[in-house]
């Protein structure tokens, strides 16, 4: 039976459980309501720092919605009811004192779709450090749009094109443009909504390199369909089924030995 299974490459550096690093986000008890519907059960969840966390399943498994709890973007959707605790850094997000502006300027977000402001390509990662009061000159804003814009793998496309807008540039341009907008405000944590479903496989490659080369200073929790890129890029892979969290654990482990029959059956193809 286990000859089936995706066979993962892991580097050396990466096969400990990435467990041994820090703790970022503890999520425990974390349930979602949609008006009737129960959309997440009761999720228990802890995220290291530092490193790619990959959450797969099948479409409306609760995979984005456990996502959205972290930046506490379901607080925009009005039947959306979330309870249980979510900490980072041992803080309760829902702490009543805290400012969910700058919540979701530490956790990041990027969409599945590109979504480039329309402005230029400076005025979008300007965007969130000057509304937050990263920069004090327009000097040091060109210092953090820059540095973000090489962060992002982006610089040396777009040097030229500044002024243009981001609208103009390809998809796969665009996304790593939203991932330099991100990245603009220092957050600690990124989240990414199969942020390469739109893309073509060139595209793709390059988003995910980009990722691998993020994490050593970033947590990133990134959502996918695609199980070939959770074992490419995460150390650690979490698989939900149903609105429930079946199992999580290090990537390798997940893909190879999974404890969990439902886990083996998605991992194999036969449903999802």
């Amino acid at each position: 039976m286990m000859n089936t299974m995706v066979h993962v490459e892991v580097p050396a550096a990466d096969r400990g459980p990435a467990a041994d690093r820090a703790i970022k986000v503890v999520a425990r008890g974390v349930n979602v309501h949609y008006g009737e519907k129960h959309a997440l059960h009761d999720v228990d969840l802890d995220i290291p720092e530092r490193a790619v966390t990959a959450l797969i399943g099948p479409s409306g498994c609760g995979k984005s919605t456990f996502l959205r709890c972290l930046n506490r973007m379901n607080d925009t959707i009005p039947v959306a009811r979330v309870t249980g605790r979510i900490e980072i850094d041992g803080h309760d997000i829902h702490d009543p004192e805290l400012d969910v502006v700058q919540l979701r300027a530490r956790v990041g977000m990027v969409f599945q779709k590109p979504n480039p402001f329309p402005k230029s390509v400076y005025e979008n990662v300007a965007y969130g450090p000057r509304i937050h009061g990263l920069a004090r000159t327009k000097g040091e804003l060109d210092e953090i749009v820059v540095s973000s814009l090489r962060r992002a793998g982006l610089y040396e496309e777009v040097k030229d094109r500044l002024a243009d807008s981001g609208t103009g540039l390809s998809g796969g341009q665009q996304q790593r443009l939203c991932i330099a907008r991100a990245i603009a405000v220092s957050p600690e944590v990124i989240l990414m909504d199969e942020p390469c479903s739109a893309l073509d496989p060139i595209a793709t490659a390059k988003i995910e390199e980009l990722m691998d080369e993020l994490r050593e200073n970033f947590t990133i929790i990134i959502v996918t369909h695609s199980m070939q890129q959770a074992a490419r890029v995460s150390q650690r892979t979490a698989f939900f089924h149903l609105g429930s969290l079946v199992e999580e654990g290090p990537t390798e482990t997940i893909f190879t030995t999974p404890k969990d029959r439902r886990t083996l059956d998605y991992i194999t193809g036969r449903f999802g």
